[in-house]
Parts: structure tokens; C-alpha cells; sequence
């Protein structure tokens, strides 16, 4: 199973990088939701080239954080979020890391290996403290709308253009039935981005 969620890594500066990302979280010898809910080892599967793998490379740990704040799904998927416009942010307790303050979860994790032979790069990691931070909102159409609308923005230079506009129609449809202000302020978001994006 691919869990979305929000990982924050360390710059070389000592600055917090966020970024969306999708861990596997199933373990052969258990079922899916056990192991969801267990959650004490994943899988991350960052590009060679990204910030997020250059730092956990570097370091070797991060934290994982389950959050409904689609918001910042967004801003992160396709743009790295300026100091000014991180949300507010505590020291993690055993790593040297960052935990997002109004996450529902949070994951500290240390890297036991890496495996660089693929396109994509496969990061075992291992969770060494659990924060439970608040409840989780609850399922809602808009917000699963707006990660989709995220994944597809980060696919600009893969997916053909007809096809992103017409998912993005579909996902509109859905964001203005069931969003509150906060998804549709992401949806938009994004979308002007793609737009923008596939116009050059």
C-alpha cells in the first residue's frame, strides 16, 4: 500500500525541505491495514535528483508526517515552500529533523539502506518515535481531488497535455461539489500552475 504523505528532510544549511511523497508501507508477513497502522518500517522512493534524496542520503533520517492539509500538499508537489510560508514547525526528539506542528501523524525515521541500481531510488527506512498529534479529519471527495490534481502537476514533462486537462476537468467537478475553501484555494492553485505550464 502507498500512503500519501509529507516528508521533511535537512538542507546542507540547516533549513527544513518539505516534500509530498508516496512510502510503501506493506510488510510481506502481515495484511495491508495492519501494517499501515503499525507503520515501523517503509519505503521511499525519491527521484536521484531530488532535494528530499540528497538530504536523506546525506543524513540518513527524516520525519513522515500524515496530515489532511491539502494546502500544503499543493505548494510543496510543485514548488519548494519559502521560509516565510513553511507551516509552523518543532524539533523532532530523536532525530535531527522537523515535525510539521498540525500533522495528525508524524514518523521520525532513520534510512537502514539504499539502493540506488533503478530509475527510482529505494530508501528502507526504519521509525524510531511516533507522534499521534491530532485526529484525522475524516474521508472527503475534495481533498483525495487535490492530491490527484498535485500527482498530475508533478507529471507535466511525462503525461500528455490533453490528458492532465481533461483529469483536471473531472477533478474540478468533483472540488466544487464537496470543498471547502482551503481545497479550493489548493485546487486553484494548482491549476493555474498546470495551465501555465503547459501554455509555454
Amino acid at each position: 500500500m502507498i500512503l500519501e504523505s509529507i516528508v521533511t528532510t535537512t538542507n546542507v544549511d540547516g533549513s527544513p525541505n518539505l516534500s509530498p511523497m508516496g512510502p510503501r508501507t506493506e510488510r510481506p508477513d502481515l495484511p495491508c491495514s495492519t501494517a499501515a497502522a503499525s507503520l515501523e518500517h517503509f519505503e521511499l522512493r525519491p527521484f536521484g535528483t531530488s532535494t528530499t534524496f540528497a538530504n536523506l542520503k546525506r543524513d540518513r533520517q527524516g520525519v513522515l508526517h500524515v496530515d489532511d492539509n491539502v494546502d500544503l500538499f499543493a505548494k510543496s508537489a510543485i514548488s519548494k515552500i519559502k521560509a516565510a510560508d513553511l507551516p509552523p514547525l518543532v524539533n523532532a526528539q530523536v532525530i535531527a529533523g522537523h515535525i510539521i506542528e498540525s500533522a495528525c501523524r508524524a514518523y521520525e525515521f532513520k534510512v537502514e539502506s539504499i539502493d540506488e541500481s533503478g530509475p527510482r531510488m529505494s530508501l528502507i527506512c526504519e521509525v524510531v518515535k511516533t507522534h499521534r498529534l491530532r485526529d484525522f479529519f475524516g474521508f472527503n471527495r475534495a481533498k483525495h481531488a487535490v492530491i490527484e490534481a498535485a500527482i498530475l502537476a508533478t507529471r507535466i514533462e511525462f503525461l500528455p497535455a490533453e490528458e492532465i486537462l481533461d483529469q483536471y476537468q473531472h477533478l474540478k467537478v468533483i472540488v466544487e461539489k464537496t470543498a471547502g475553501p482551503s481545497e479550493i484555494s489548493a485546487f486553484n492553485y494548482l491549476e493555474q500552475f498546470v495551465r501555465l505550464k503547459l501554455q509555454k
